[in-house]
């Protein structure tokens, strides 16, 4: 018995340590523990590397004491819990091991959200620098991390970030915040620190983290910075409505020149049906400053465009672009032709087709300002055009008959702030039928003759007497017009090139051609108000218009590893008209320098255009009208593009209007002009870095008209982006001071970005 003793008692104790390091099940929950102690019937205390398991839920702590009647487990010691792909570190917890939720001390933790899609364009037409769709890691830290739901977390004093990083490149620091996983997260007093520098202050940030594409929530501000109106916060809230509609409202605030609020709304129905509506508030106060000053006004602008379908194949359109002061419009935006723009207008039309018939029903008004008060109203209120389009007039013969009716009520008056300028106003109603007869001569390939004949009958309700003063006599306008337009004979040669490094085969078109018109006599010309060029038609006049097409194609032996058609990388136009009459000479739309802008004549300046594309890669173009008379340029203008794949873009401007001493309309210094404008994009293939530099300089003046330069920088989890910008119009406007303008946003992975009302951050590529 001595003997055996011992031996019975070291195996009694091995086996309680087996039992004590073994799993076993304690209220639904698996438990491993070095040691397992019950102090009560509901009360267990575990000990060195406690493991408590369910489903997707696990607890690891050095210690664990566990209240079965309770529910609750009391972790310290290297606390880790795990919910899925979603885990919290920390000092201690105290968990309910039923509901799974609980409060976690010094905690740390990750989750796993799916990021929303950015506001990419916003108003004004922002941007939104490209980031990974794919799910996204939350790193979220706190004095105190409550888990009050399945994915739901309350985080005291403390914030998170996106870059899982063991120095991350931003974070959000707030006092309390609400992470809802899959639907949102709510910061208070939030502070936004990159690389440790706290960078914005937000009293209230609503951060969206759902699964779908499109998420509500507040969006990252823009800062910016401007000579005129000081520093600028622009804020902006986005409302997801549903799959098809959402909207943008923003708040503008200026440290010298007040406020500004803005809203945009977004739709998309399919089937042609969408269209979007933005509009904005100034409420500018007075400045002064260095580079000048901007009077107290309160301005508004509203932007839009929309595509309807209606019943009974019809389509319906409504566009906008519209301000209440052209000052502030132009010194406000950002964009240099908006700012330089002195119209706005509105409108909308309905369109329907029908077998042999179309409908066109069309308001619209369009305003030119000469000056911040004076300007010039035209428009059509409204326009109705009834069509018969084109069917053969026999079954078997290659005679072709159309028709048009159109009803119109044209505006035009001038205007003095409100008021309508007394004698300025000609309005009027007009009526007009034009049917045609059609007769195409195509027999022979190498040599085309178009003819056509109309009748054009015109009833106006108001009429110049014959001191060219306004009247509300009624005139009629009878004409008739024969026309022939002639190509050919067109001749071509073929060069075949098989050892050249550029096509194998070359082919070049020559392309004569002449258009005959004869306008029967109108006599009552000199009494027709001259509304737009429908009735500015010159009677009793032939016009000869006469020139040459000239392309080469060439055949590509392999472009991007594959054949090529033959395409066209070379097309030269030469054309000039002859007019019997030489007032035809200042009405005829098909030359630039045409509209009263020089004395008449019985020739048309010599017009000549160049366009190249000598790969897809490059295109360029010359457009040019030489004066017949004095055989000196008018104008002459050339624009090219390059590409270089997705690398570099750069788009290159050039336009002259010449002085010629002896011709009227040229002859004015004050209206020349000779500008380039040229703008270069350069960015990483995967577009992680990238710039932006564009400017307008005034070769005539020697000045630079507008100067900017956007950049951006897109890391795995935020990116930056900058925008600075100057602008003087000295000689060329006096509506407002030069500006230096400054913008500055960050974006953060999944948390979505804007372009202000202005245009700041517009352009950048995505």
């Amino acid at each position: 018995m001595p003997r055996t003793a011992p031996l019975a008692c070291c195996l009694f104790v091995c086996g309680l340590l087996s039992t004590a390091a073994a799993a076993q099940t304690i209220s639904d929950y698996n438990v491993q523990a070095a040691t397992q102690e019950r102090l009560s019937e509901t009360h267990w205390k575990l000990r060195g590397g406690v493991e408590l398991e369910q489903k997707d839920t696990k607890l690891y702590a050095d210690e664990v004491e566990f209240f079965t009647d309770q529910d609750r487990a009391i972790a310290s010691g290297n606390v880790v819990f795990t919910q899925g792909a979603n885990r919290i570190a920390a000092d201690r917890a105290d968990f309910n091991t039923q509901t799974r939720l609980g409060t976690f001390y010094n905690a740390s933790g990750i989750a796993n959200v799916q990021p929303p899609s950015r506001r990419a364009g916003g108003i004004g037409g922002g941007f939104a620098p490209p980031m990974s769709t794919e799910q996204t890691d939350v790193y979220f830290f706190g004095e105190t991390v409550e888990k009050i739901g399945a994915k739901k977390y309350r985080i005291t004093n403390g914030g998170f970030s996106t870059c899982v990083q063991p120095t991350p490149r931003w974070e959000m620091h707030a006092d309390t915040v609400v992470l809802n996983i899959d639907h949102y997260t709510m910061l208070r007093n939030a502070v936004l620190s990159v690389k440790g520098v706290p960078m914005f202050y937000l009293p209230v940030l609503y951060y969206p983290t759902k699964e779908e594409g499109r998420a509500t929530g507040i969006l990252l501000p823009t800062y910016g910075a401007s000579s005129l109106r000081g520093q600028a916060i622009h804020n902006a809230f986005f409302w997801a409505i549903s799959r098809s509609q959402d909207a943008t409202l923003m708040h503008d605030w200026y440290s010298k020149a007040g406020q500004g609020f803005g809203g945009e709304y977004r739709y998309n129905f399919g089937g042609g049906s969408d269209g979007s509506l933005s509009a904005h508030l100034l409420n500018q106060n007075a400045t002064s400053g260095v580079s000048g000053s901007l009077p107290q006004t309160r301005a508004y602008e509203i932007r839009g465009a929309a595509n309807q379908l209606l019943p009974g194949g019809l389509r319906a359109r409504f566009f906008a672009d519209y301000f209440s002061s052209v000052s502030v419009m132009q010194s406000f935006n950002t964009d240099v032709y908006a700012a330089s723009r002195n119209s706005r207008q509105y409108g909308g039309n309905v369109v329907g087709a029908w077998r042999n018939f179309s409908l066109n029903g069309t308001y619209d008004r369009r305003e030119f300002f000469a000056s911040q008060s004076s300007s010039g109203v035209q428009g059509n209120s409204p326009r109705i055009s009834l069509a018969r389009n084109e069917k053969p007039l026999f079954k078997n013969a290659p005679l072709y008959f159309s028709a048009n009716t159109e009803f119109v009520h044209l505006d035009r008056f001038n205007r003095e702030g409100d008021a309508i300028v007394p004698g300025s106003d000609s309005s009027m109603a007009r009526f007009d039928v034009a049917p045609q007869i059609r007769y195409p001569f195509k027999k022979w390939q190498w040599f085309t003759v178009n003819t056509a004949a109309s009748w054009r009958e015109t009833y106006y309700t108001r009429s110049y007497d014959s001191q060219q003063v306004v009247t509300n006599t009624a005139l009629n306008r009878q004409y008739f017009t024969l026309q022939a337009q002639a190509t050919g004979p067109v001749l071509n040669r073929i060069f075949n090139t098989p050892d050249n490094g550029y096509a194998e085969r070359f082919k070049h078109t020559i392309e004569p051609f002449l258009n005959v018109q004869r306008t029967s006599s109108i006599d009552n010309y000199q009494r027709i108000i001259q509304i737009d060029s429908f009735d500015a038609v010159v009677g009793n006049t032939t016009n000869f218009t006469y020139g040459i097409n000239n392309r080469l194609y060439a055949k590509r032996q392999v472009v991007a590893g594959r054949p090529t058609a033959a395409q066209e990388i070379l097309a030269l136009e030469v054309v000039q008209t002859y007019y019997t009459s030489p007032l035809a000479s200042q009405v005829d739309t098909r030359y630039q320098t045409s509209f009263g802008q020089a004395a008449p004549s019985n020739f048309s300046p010599v017009q000549v255009s160049l366009r190249a594309t000598p790969t897809a890669a490059v295109t360029a173009t010359v457009r040019g009208e030489v004066d017949s008379k004095y055989r000196e340029l008018r104008t002459l203008s050339a624009n090219a593009n390059f590409n270089v794949s997705s690398w570099i873009q750069t788009q290159i401007g050039w336009n002259k209007r010449f002085f010629i001493e002896q011709l009227q309309g040229f002859n004015d210094p004050s209206y020349l002009d000779h500008m380039i404008t040229a703008q270069t994009t350069a960015r990483t293939q995967d577009n992680r870095l990238g710039t932006t530099y564009s400017f307008n300089y005034d070769i005539l003046r020697g000045g630079m008209v507008q100067q900017r330069i956007q950049g951006y920088y897109n890391a795995q989890c935020c990116g930056i982006a900058f925008e600075q910008q100057t602008y003087s119009y000295a000689g060329l406007s006096s509506l407002f001071p030069p500006d230096r303008r400054f913008f500055l946003s960050f974006t953060l992975a999944g948390l979505g970005n804007f372009s202000p009302f202005s245009g700041g951050m517009n352009g950048i590529p995505r």
